[in-house]
């Protein structure tokens, strides 16, 4: 019955599979459950700072902060690409460097000359297969990323945007709508675009200036809107690799189901053949 022992062999290996791949989806359940309870808690600090600055900003004051200034054509940009440092999510990688191409020929159709940061070991060995050039790269950032890793990645590009050698700089990465929706987007950071007022308008009084408090404000906004960018990318990542273990568990289990009942009519065949020689024989010979 050497076709009923390949058969089991099957078997006990896609067994083996779905024992990875359910386990790897808890891991993942759990990780995502942790990573959206960070986006969640991001969201009101990010919310608040941006009404602070609205109701802060006025155009005269726009023109005194380097982080403001609006260039008539953006000749030289930075765009920070957000990929994972693991695989087994599915098109979550895919997405997101699909989405910074587009933004790049975007670009480069406008002549902006573009230097690309990447963070992930995915995104990184992509573009170092095709041969672009990278002006910077980071592999060293873990599923929970931290406000100092946002200030580390963005700090050298708020300098060289506030000393006019950088017109723009933009973050690629997921943003984390659901578990079933994290869509890749692409974000202008700087310059800053105060977000609106909305309702009405608080009366602050102000100590120290509005301009002192601004020139703290916008450094941290930026920063901010790379910490958001991390998190939930990486939120987006563990939902992604939840149900692309999510899919690959279940696909083992038809597997499963569709190879078993193979074993069991083979097996069947094999012992009514049996009963048919013996039945056969035994005719045979009292004849």
């Amino acid at each position: 019955m050497a076709k009923g022992r390949e058969l089991k062999g099957r078997i006990k290996s896609v067994e083996n599979t779905r024992k990875i791949t359910r386990t790897m989806e808890m891991v993942a359940t759990s990780k995502m459950k942790r990573a959206q309870d960070r986006v969640v808690a991001a969201r009101p600090y990010a919310r608040a700072l941006g009404e602070v600055i609205a109701s802060l900003y006025s155009p005269e004051l726009a023109e005194r902060f380097p982080l403001l200034r609006q260039p008539e054509r953006e000749g030289r940009a930075a765009v920070i690409l957000l990929t994972s440092n693991r695989g087994l999510a599915g098109a979550f990688n895919a997405n997101l460097i699909k989405e910074v191409r587009t933004l790049l020929a975007k670009l480069d159709a406008v002549g902006t000359q573009v230097e690309l940061h990447v963070v992930g070991k995915k995104g990184v060995g992509y573009f170092g297969y095709i041969g672009r050039a990278l002006a910077a790269t980071r592999t060293d950032l873990t599923d929970r990323p931290s406000a100092a890793d946002a200030a580390s990645l963005v700090d050298g590009l708020i300098e060289r945007f506030t000393a006019g050698a950088l017109d723009a700089v933009y973050v690629v990465g997921s943003r984390f709508n659901s578990v079933l929706s994290t869509p890749p987007t692409a974000d202008r950071i700087l310059p800053v675009t105060p977000p609106s007022a909305t309702g009405a308008q608080k009366d602050y009084l102000l100590y120290p200036s509005a301009e002192t408090i601004l020139t703290e404000l916008l450094p941290s906004y930026v920063r901010n809107a790379v910490y958001r960018a991390l998190v939930e990318t990486a939120a987006a990542e563990q939902a992604a690799r939840r149900t692309a273990m999510k899919s690959a568990t279940d696909n083992a289990g038809e597997m499963l189901n569709l190879l078993r009942r193979t074993y069991n009519r083979a097996r069947q065949a094999q012992i009514t053949q049996e009963i048919a020689e013996i039945v056969g024989g035994a005719s045979a010979l009292q004849g």
